[in-house]
């Protein structure tokens, strides 16, 4: 079963958080059909939001096809994110475990870890914002 955590750092919405939890969840074969996700009042009281936070995401998920509430029962997972390359997923796991320790010994924090990570995606995606200041010459 998923269990949730908020950032509330993050600057995203708590129930968009919950969401992207669980697609990632699901894209990661960690969810799979038929899984029931914990009760709205569980999740409730472990990330200490208003149960209407956690059913707006649920509502949410349970419109893209990704949930089915069964009253009564709970809600379970429908759908799925996955696709064939799960099992290529782990070496990269591996991977990336190695990388996070030698940048742990190399004395960097979360924080440092995470925005190294996400500039070098960013720049590789080309989604990195441009920072650098444009010069001209004569």
């Amino acid at each position: 079963m998923i269990e949730f955590h908020l950032d509330a750092r993050s600057g995203v919405a708590p129930y968009m958080q919950l969401i992207h939890q669980v697609r990632q969840a699901l894209r990661l074969g960690l969810l799979v059909e038929g899984d029931r996700l914990p009760t709205v009042k569980d999740v409730a009281a472990k990330v200490a939001i208003n149960p209407n936070t956690v059913l707006k995401a649920y509502r949410e998920l349970e419109y893209e096809g990704l949930v089915a509430k069964k009253p009564g029962v709970g809600t379970f997972i429908s759908g799925t994110l996955s696709d064939d390359s799960l099992s290529e997923h782990e070496p990269l796991r591996q991977e990336l475990r190695r990388w996070l320790d030698k940048a742990r010994a190399a004395g960097l924090g979360e924080e440092s870890i995470e925005a190294l990570f996400l500039s070098a995606f960013r720049a590789r995606t080309g989604t990195e914002p441009h920072t650098g200041t444009a010069t001209t010459s004569s």
